[in-house]
């Protein structure tokens, strides 16, 4: 008989038992209650709403009008070639296909958060992630909708799995092309900065830009995009979007607070995040955990200040975080992560938040909570102190967490060589 599988080394008795491999009934049922709550969505009036505004303004560049005339489609250039596969297909095809493709691509998301950090895909722990995000709130939201931040759920976790195995410059690629189809992913830019991985940062930066820039010269009047489309955005899109807003400088203002004042806390508690984002990068630890709870921080820095911000922006962060649960000292195994998460349960009535309107106190509560306790977890953990050996004149780390090796065992970045 063999072995159990213990997983990597060191870690402790509960991550081997969570990373373990699940029974089939209990895989089964994990993905019977996904699929049920992605399908649920099908009989819901104006299913696929977000995504039919992005077909709505391909189908607009084929009867040579432009996108940009249609104000509700905010998303940039490149989203709209994007979209063309979907041009000739029904409004009711799309109706049934949509839910279950946004669907899909969050599981693909929950897949990579999971290797992240080395957890395989028949896991109880990817059975409790799959089961639990087909409760969650944001989940049933963003499938609902079909909105494009899937496509940055599935691209947060791949660019950290990238850059976890040393593979920089592809993390870069992959965060451009996702800012391509719509900007959810900025603030990572600042994680290429911290980690001074300037070929990565420029992929990042320029791959976007080159592609708006050549969608934008292939459709007519793309300058709507400045006049009109931009404007909208940061006025905090109308009163329609507004409700769904959950910044802190749209719900301070629903609260009594004024304007101004609500922008100034809002600014200053997002500097704050970014920095403590910057200390949790430089305090070191587990390589993993260390890029996910810095990537984390940063993109919840964003979602405090800016506008909007909505509840299904929260699949972008979730996953890697709930995966990062296997490593001794992660922020996540605190319980205070958990009851930040507590009010996005499916079908848990809350006095005076049950309507759509009022969700956002919620959400902004999720958000502050999850900063909060990744700030927390960041300002308590002790540096890490790097230990090395010297050989023929040059030092190599012998700290807890290496990274990826070559099959010679030596580092597979330079930049490793102390």
């Amino acid at each position: 008989m063999s072995a159990p599988d213990e997983g990597p080394p060191g870690r402790d008795g509960f991550a081997r038992w969570i990373t373990g491999r699940a029974s089939w009934p209990v895989l089964s049922a994990a993905l019977l209650v996904y699929v049920l709550s992605a399908g649920r969505m099908l009989g819901v009036h104006r299913a696929g709403m977000d995504n039919a505004v992005v077909v709505r303004a391909a189908r607009a560049l084929l009867d040579g009008g432009s996108p940009y005339a249609d104000k509700r489609f905010l998303y940039l250039p490149g989203a709209v070639f994007a979209a063309l596969p979907q041009a000739p297909l029904s409004n009711a095809t799309l109706g049934r296909v949509v839910p279950f493709a946004t669907a899909a691509l969050v599981l693909a998301g929950v897949l990579l958060a999971l290797r992240i950090f080395d957890v395989r895909a028949d896991s109880r722990l990817a059975a409790a992630l799959t089961a639990g995000l087909g409760l969650f709130l944001p989940f049933q939201s963003i499938v609902h909708l079909g909105n494009w931040t899937a496509a940055s759920a599935v691209a947060f976790p791949a660019a950290l799995l990238l850059a976890r195995h040393g593979r920089w410059t592809a993390a870069g690629v992959t965060v451009g092309a996702a800012i391509a189809l719509k900007p959810m992913l900025v603030p990572l830019l600042l994680l290429f900065l911290l980690a001074r991985r300037w070929r990565a940062l420029a992929w990042a930066a320029v791959l976007p830009a080159l592609v708006s820039l050549a969608a934008a010269l292939a459709m007519p009047r793309p300058g709507l995009f400045l006049t009109k489309t931009l404007p909208f955005l940061l006025h905090g899109q109308d009163d329609y979007a507004r409700p769904f807003d959950a910044s802190w400088s749209a719900v301070l203002p629903r609260l009594g607070v004024p304007r101004p004042l609500a922008f100034t806390l809002a600014a200053a508690a997002a500097v704050a995040v970014l920095a403590v984002a910057r200390l949790r990068w430089r305090r070191g630890g587990h390589e993993a955990l260390r890029l996910v709870e810095c990537g984390s921080l940063l993109m919840l820095a964003a979602f405090l200040v800016s506008r909007p911000s909505f509840l299904h922006y929260a699949l972008v962060i979730v996953p890697a975080l709930v995966a990062s649960v296997v490593v001794r000292g992660a922020a996540v195994r605190s319980v205070w992560f958990w009851m930040a998460l507590l009010p996005q349960l499916a079908d848990v009535a809350w006095p005076e938040l049950g309507s759509a309107r009022r969700h956002a106190f919620k959400d902004v509560m999720m958000f502050t909570g999850m900063a909060a306790v990744l700030a927390l977890a960041a300002w308590r953990r002790a540096p890490e102190t790097a230990r090395g050996v010297t050989v023929s004149g040059v030092t190599y780390s012998l700290s807890s967490d290496p990274g990826p090796r070559n099959p010679s065992g030596m580092p597979r970045d330079p930049s490793e060589m102390r």
